[in-house]
């Protein structure tokens, strides 16, 4: 538990001073912590492995519903320098369209990999980033969701955490609710408890190994998650 989220929790149930003192209590923690956060499951796999079957599930996204669109290519190409810099997302770019593109892609074993060599909150940030790519020309289509929600259980996924990324990029009836992973007729604790419970699950900190743009993409998704707790606490006034 970081600085962050010690801040994200005091602010949601004492305001500004809760979050002052959260960050305080937190930056305490961390330095204890933070050794151990930062060895984490890339030594399981190469940057350089990670990074290609990374594009080649990107690849499979984005070729779903059978049309490949500019915005979903300026996505993954956006995504992929941010994380890695120019020169370095050029090389796998290459690489990919040199030896992989024309092969078979087995999500299978990119799944079996990232399982072995992935956290748990680092596959949800995978398919985070997949739903992004989908999202990029403005509509998530049927088909791409069957495909990412084929991803989600190869990367043993559970459905509720899907459909809580799924409502993140996809607007439906109920998705504050969605989100946080309850029903509309949980009652308040229920409602803070689940908060408190995904506020540790997305925290930014857990995909800290893989690497700025990655935990850039999880405050996103953690806002998103405050978002949707904040619009429900405002609904129940309280």
């Amino acid at each position: 538990m970081s600085k962050w989220l010690f801040a994200f929790l005091g602010f949601s149930f004492f305001r500004f001073p809760g979050a002052i003192i959260g960050y305080f209590l937190g930056t305490i923690a961390e330095n204890f912590s933070s050794k151990k956060l930062n060895k984490s499951y890339l030594n399981r796999i190469s940057s350089k492995e990670f990074e290609l079957n990374l594009l080649a599930l990107a690849s499979l996204v984005i070729k779903a519903d059978g049309k490949v669109t500019k915005q979903e290519l300026d996505y993954v190409r956006t995504y992929f320098v941010s994380a890695y810099g120019k020169e370095r997302a050029n090389a796998t770019f290459k690489v990919f369209n040199d030896s992989l593109k024309n092969i078979g892609i087995s999500p299978i074993k990119i799944s079996s990999l990232f399982n072995s060599a992935l956290n748990y909150e680092s596959r949800l940030q995978v398919i985070h980033f997949l739903f992004g790519i989908a999202k990029a020309d403005g509509i998530v289509s049927n088909s791409e969701i069957e495909k990412l929600l084929e991803f989600s259980n190869l990367l043993k996924l559970s459905y509720a955490d899907f459909l809580s990324i799924k409502a993140m990029f996809v607007n439906e009836v109920g998705g504050a609710y969605r989100i946080l992973e309850i029903e509309k007729s949980a009652t308040n604790q229920q409602i803070k408890r689940a908060y408190r419970d995904l506020a540790k699950k997305h925290h930014p900190d857990k995909v800290q190994h893989l690497g700025t743009a990655y935990v850039k993409a999880a405050q996103d998704k953690f806002q998103k998650i405050q978002k949707a707790y904040e619009r429900i606490k405002q609904e129940r006034g309280f």
